[in-house]
C-alpha cells in the first residue's frame, strides 16, 4: 500500500503545533525544521518554505518563539528560533485542544452515537 501524502488543507492549523512541538527539544533554524517535519511525518507531510516562514513569523508576533542570529558550521548566517515560556503554555494548551479534537473526530468516524 503507498503512502498517501496529507494536503496543506487538512494539516493547516496544526503546523503551529508541530513547530512548537520541535522548538521544545531545543533552537532550529528553518531548514531544519523542515526537514525535522517532513522526518517525523514519514514523508507523509512536505511543508513548503514559505509555508514555515509565515508560521514562524506569526509564532514570533504572538510571542511564542524568538529569534537570534547564528551561523552554520561552514559560517553561513542562519537565523536560529527558541520556543519562549509563553510558546511552552501555549503547546500545552494546544496538544490538549488536539486531544479533544481528535476525541470528537474519531467518535464520528467509528459511528459513535450520543
Amino acid at each position: 500500500m503507498t503512502q498517501q501524502m496529507i494536503s496543506a488543507d487538512a494539516i493547516r492549523g496544526y503546523v503551529d503545533l508541530m513547530v512548537l512541538s520541535i522548538l521544545r527539544s531545543g533552537p532550529s533554524y528553518a531548514y531544519e525544521l523542515v526537514q525535522r517535519i517532513g522526518t517525523t511525518s514519514e514523508g507523509s507531510y512536505s511543508i513548503k518554505q514559505t509555508t514555515l516562514y509565515t508560521a514562524v513569523k506569526r509564532l514570533e508576533q504572538a510571542a511564542l518563539v524568538s529569534s537570534y542570529p547564528g551561523e552554520s558550521a561552514t559560517g553561513k548566517a542562519r537565523t536560529y528560533y527558541q520556543i519562549t515560556p509563553e510558546g511552552r503554555a501555549h503547546l500545552i494548551e494546544k496538544i490538549a485542544e488536539w486531544e479533544q479534537t481528535k476525541t470528537v473526530v474519531d467518535r464520528f468516524i467509528e459511528g459513535a452515537t450520543a
